[in-house]
């Protein structure tokens, strides 16, 4: 509860008011009423300084911590139907000022003090809140020499601030952006150095065996050529030999002839 003070309107109650008496539960408001104070823990107290309800506020004060007792079951008492807790001695009714504080509850957080908990709620614990994110966040009323500073002059220290920071980073990034771009440009031209080195070197290559295989065809044609000559020679003085071979054979038939005559 120490914790919670400082963020919300607390508003001490007892549930299950109708477990213990009456004597015994006076000890317990008085009991819990003084733990709360000697923790230093911060309730709600309804405002006295308003003329129209401070008479009904202060005596609602004296109440804390309100005792209620609720129920879901409807009993019927004499013509009505009301919400209450049966138990074999008897009934105990929530709406019932004699056996519980829960009409004064009511009363008191919905007709009588709504908008001031609303008050205190905006004016105390959220701008608590808002005081302290704002610190967080490094706004102060309180300048470097120690002199009060609107929160104005703030926002607009710290929107300087944060924009020089906001350059400084921008910065860092377009420097690590151009170094990278270098050292990318950088391997991409020892990349194309190295595959210009390896196309030379197949260019060389592929003319060396270019001139190799001009070499072999010119030796080849050579000697399809040569063959060639031969092969006319060859076929000249066979068709010499076959034209002077009848004329012989005809020369030798003749000598035997004239020789049977004789």
């Amino acid at each position: 509860m120490k914790s919670l003070d400082s963020k919300v309107n607390i508003i001490p109650i007892i549930g299950k008011a109708d477990s213990i008496s009456k004597t015994e539960l006076q000890k317990f408001k008085n009991k819990i009423m003084s733990e709360l104070v000697s923790n230093g823990v911060q309730i709600y107290q309804f405002p006295t300084d308003d003329e129209t309800v401070s008479e009904i506020n202060t005596i609602m004060n004296g109440h804390l911590p309100f005792a209620v007792v609720g129920s879901t079951e409807e009993v019927k008492i004499g013509n009505k139907m009301v919400r209450a807790r049966q138990y074999p001695w008897g009934t105990v009714q929530v709406e019932n000022e004699n056996h519980c504080d829960f009409v004064k509850l009511r009363k008191m957080l919905i007709c009588t003090n709504m908008e001031d908990l609303r008050e205190q709620t905006h004016a105390r614990h959220y701008e608590s809140y808002r005081r302290c994110r704002l610190e967080e966040m490094g706004f102060r009323d309180i300048g470097p020499e120690n002199k009060p500073v609107s929160l104005q002059e703030a926002y607009e220290a710290k929107r300087q601030e944060f924009y020089l920071e906001l350059q400084r980073r921008e910065e860092e990034m377009r420097q690590q952006f151009v170094q990278r771009v270098k050292e990318k440009e950088a391997i991409l031209k020892e990349a194309e150095q190295q595959v210009q080195t390896k196309f030379e070197h197949r260019m060389l290559m592929h003319q060396e065996v270019k001139l190799k295989l001009e070499k072999k065809k010119k030796v080849l044609e050579d000697e399809i050529a040569m063959f060639i000559e031969k092969k006319a020679n060859a076929e000249l003085l066979q068709s010499q030999a076959s034209v002077s071979t009848p004329v012989v054979s005809l020369k030798r038939d003749k000598d035997r002839k004239n020789s049977s005559f004789t």
